[in-house]
């Protein structure tokens, strides 16, 4: 299954304009009126990755195959979802379902685009969505410490160890904050404990998308300066973006599109940032493999070792593993093929407890 991430945020604020042009088509409906999309809409995109492009032209390839992240655009949240209000149920629900978010803030002023809360305020919009899904996971963590307090009573040694962990987590949420903020303090096991177990919302991965008018292109406004400040002091990555302009470029010719861009002081859609960020924070690298016939990107978490990335390709690769062929990216541009970097003897054989590195070209040597 693919990775996903969730475009979330209060209605308004552009996520079915952003969505739309991710997937390059109006797929998601937009209009000027709250929770216009109910059902959440799904669309695979490509990852932009140059190299790709650059070692099919170098080996010649006949096909090249780009790698893939999935965005889910879900419906606009309001004050009281938690509760039930708008469509909370079903909004923090597909937010359970996705690995990622990203958060999308209205930094636009326009008069005939209503704000759900009446006045634009990036900063306010952050902290209504994290409260609601702050008593979502205080809700979700009191029904399970209900259940283990009773088997730690009797002296359950495991319960009691899970008891610990619950009341850990529930004093960051009772503190009205996001467990995506105590990453760092917190134990490896408690993480995965609410990430696997009770399936939190906040400790999903986060990034910030601040939705800027095209007056405001290239450098921002007050109101994503605000945005990029509080998401430095989370730890959080940010993205500055106007859905208006990138739904604008679905269907222009490539010579019309950089034109267009260039007229904004842009050197690329903001889209591709946005994707690249969001492939970041899942913690996802790209590994090549190359030759005449195909050049192709796999995705894969970073930390993989070369039997489960072989794996990604087929599982016989796995079985029966023997070795990887590995020349870096890097090192590969420097001689211009795979042929001549093993005669220059950059390509390194590296056995079964090797970390595929971002940027590897890999051919895997396999017995069935």
């Amino acid at each position: 299954m693919a990775l996903s991430v969730g475009i979330v945020g209060l209605p308004n604020v552009g996520k079915s304009t952003l969505f739309n042009a991710l997937i390059q088509a109006a797929k998601a409906a937009s209009a000027n009126y709250p929770f216009c999309t109910i059902e959440p809409n799904v669309g695979t995109v490509e990852v932009p990755d140059e190299r790709l492009y650059k070692i099919a032209e170098l080996e010649r390839s006949k096909r090249l195959v780009p790698t893939f992240i999935e965005f889910v655009d879900i419906a606009g949240l309001v004050r009281n979802a938690s509760k039930g209000e708008g469509l909370g149920n079903q909004f923090l629900a597909h937010i359970r379902e996705v690995d990622a978010i990203a958060m999308v803030l209205r930094c636009f002023e326009d008069p005939d685009v209503v704000h759900v809360e009446g006045s634009v305020d990036p900063i306010r919009d952050v902290q209504i969505i994290d409260l609601e899904l702050i008593a979502k996971d205080l809700e979700t963590v009191e029904k399970r410490k209900e259940k283990i307090e009773k088997m730690a009573r009797i002296g359950d040694k495991r319960a009691k160890e899970e008891l610990e962990t619950l009341e850990t987590l529930k004093s960051i949420l009772e503190n009205m904050e996001p467990i995506r903020k105590h990453l760092k303090e917190l134990p490896l096991e408690v993480i995965e404990y609410a990430k696997k177990n009770l399936f939190l919302l906040t400790v999903k991965p986060l990034m910030y998308v601040a939705n800027v008018g095209e007056k405001d292109l290239p450098k921002g406004n007050q109101y994503s300066k605000r945005v990029f400040e509080y998401a430095r002091e989370e730890g959080s990555p940010a993205v500055l973006i106007c859905a208006k302009l990138e739904e604008e470029l679905i269907g222009l010719e490539k010579q019309e599109k950089e034109e267009l861009l260039r007229s904004y002081g842009l050197e690329e859609p903001g889209l591709n940032k946005l994707i690249r960020e969001s492939y970041r924070l899942l913690d996802l690298i790209t590994f090549f493999t190359a030759g005449e016939k195909e050049t192709r990107a796999w995705t894969i978490k970073k930390g993989t070792k070369a039997p489960q990335a072989a794996g990604k390709i087929h599982s016989d690769f796995e079985r029966g593993f023997i070795a990887a062929e590995v020349i870096n990216y890097e090192d590969y541009i420097k001689v211009g093929s795979i042929s001549k970097a093993k005669e220059l003897g950059l390509v390194k054989l590296e056995g079964k407890e090797y970390e595929i590195k971002d940027g590897d070209i890999v051919y895997f040597r396999f017995n069935l």
